[in-house]
Order: structure tokens, then C-alpha cells, then sequence
């Protein structure tokens, strides 16, 4: 009735209050679509709590041997790859879910690279490389396939501990990823070799709440 009386006031008559109503919905639905962009465009900022048994992962990304036993204690160690490295991604596959978390313990010089759920071992591009930006120099390349690539970790030569050798890089360190795609993510060893020759990779499934049965 209010609409009939405002196409009224205007001269418009019946007939344009009938075409206006498509029109008035049309805009209200393109209103709704802009507040929906705009809510998308917040997404990386959603401060909702993440909670549950999935709501966090740990993993670890590389380990020390006890067999035959290691001693990490002399200091400073000498530069280089460290000795006793296991190139494990431990547990093979982890389960959040979307929105959760994981946290990466990494025990050694590794990188962590994550890929988008569809990715596959063989389809990670191992040939294309960037050189590591840190010392010490002449470690081996980095992997960096772009395609279908969301994260990469900190170049591990770039991370070192305290003076007096600031050659040696920091060996134990944790970086904390979050996943808001479902499905199954691919994560890799960027340190070339790591990757090729000792097939140091895991995955991370990501599922909803009723996806999960455990």
C-alpha cells in the first residue's frame, strides 16, 4: 500500500508501482550481495573462537635422532646442515577443522610450504627454485612452484639464534598456520633435496564439524 501511494504522488499510477516492485527487490538483493562482498572481504579478520578437539593440530616438521645418540650441547655448533636431522613430517596426516590451526614444531633446517586441497606429490614443480636469502651460503635451493601454492614458511637461513654465530641457523622454531579451506592439504618440504630425495612431506585434512567420525 505505501509503495502504491508513493508511485501515486509521482504521477505513476498502478501500472509503475507493479514494474517498481522488481525493481525495489532487485536493489535490496544487490544491497544484500554488497554487504555479503564486504563480509567476505573481513573473512581474514573473523575473530570467532575456534574450539574443539580439532580445533588445533601439532606437528612436527623434521626431528632429532636419539639412535645413534646425539649431543647437541657444544657450542657453537659449526655451520652448515645440522647433523642427526630426521626428515619426517610427524604425523604423516593431521586432521583440524576449517578455521582451526597447526602448529609446526620444526627441528632442523626446513621450510614449510602448504598447498590448496587437490594438490598431489607429483605435481609440486621441484625443478623451479629460488636461491636461500641468509647464510650460511651454498645450502641447497628452495622449491618455489607457485601453482596452487597458500603458504610459505620463513627461508631458514634467514633465522639465526645469538651472537657469537650468527652463521648457524635457528634449528627449532614453530610457525603457526591456520586452514579455512576444507579438503585435503598437501605440505612440503621446501629445502629441494628434503623434498625429492627423502620425501619429506605430510598432509593436513581439513573437514566440518559432521564431516569428522573419529
Amino acid at each position: 500500500m505505501e509503495r502504491r501511494k508513493f508511485f501515486t504522488k509521482l504521477g505513476l499510477g498502478s501500472a509503475a508501482a507493479v514494474v517498481g516492485a522488481p525493481l525495489l527487490a532487485r536493489a535490496r538483493q544487490q544491497s544484500k550481495g554488497s554487504d555479503d562482498q564486504q563480509s567476505q572481504g573481513h573473512h581474514d579478520h573473523d575473530h570467532r573462537p575456534v574450539t574443539g578437539a580439532l580445533a588445533n593440530a601439532t606437528v612436527s616438521f623434521g626431528q632429532w635422532r636419539t639412535n645413534p645418540p646425539l649431543d647437541r650441547h657444544p657450542y657453537p655448533q659449526p655451520a652448515g646442515p645440522p647433523p642427526g636431522n630426521v626428515h619426517l613430517v610427524i604425523p604423516y596426516q593431521a586432521t583440524i577443522k576449517v578455521g582451526g590451526t597447526v602448529s609446526f614444531i620444526i627441528g632442523g633446517v626446513h621450510q614449510i610450504i602448504v598447498y590448496a586441497p587437490g594438490k598431489r606429490p607429483s605435481e609440486v614443480n621441484a625443478a623451479m627454485t629460488r636461491p636461500s636469502q641468509g647464510t650460511p651460503n651454498g645450502l641447497p635451493p628452495l622449491i618455489d612452484d607457485p601453482v596452487d601454492r597458500l603458504y610459505v614458511g620463513l627461508d631458514p637461513t634467514t633465522v639465526h639464534g645469538a651472537e657469537p654465530n650468527p652463521r648457524n641457523p635457528l634449528q627449532d622454531r614453530v610457525e603457526v598456520v591456520q586452514f579455512t579451506r576444507r579438503g585435503r592439504h598437501l605440505v612440503i618440504c621446501g629445502v629441494q633435496p628434503h623434498f625429492v630425495n627423502d620425501n619429506m612431506y605430510g598432509w593436513v585434512n581439513v573437514v566440518r564439524d559432521d564431516d569428522y567420525r573419529g
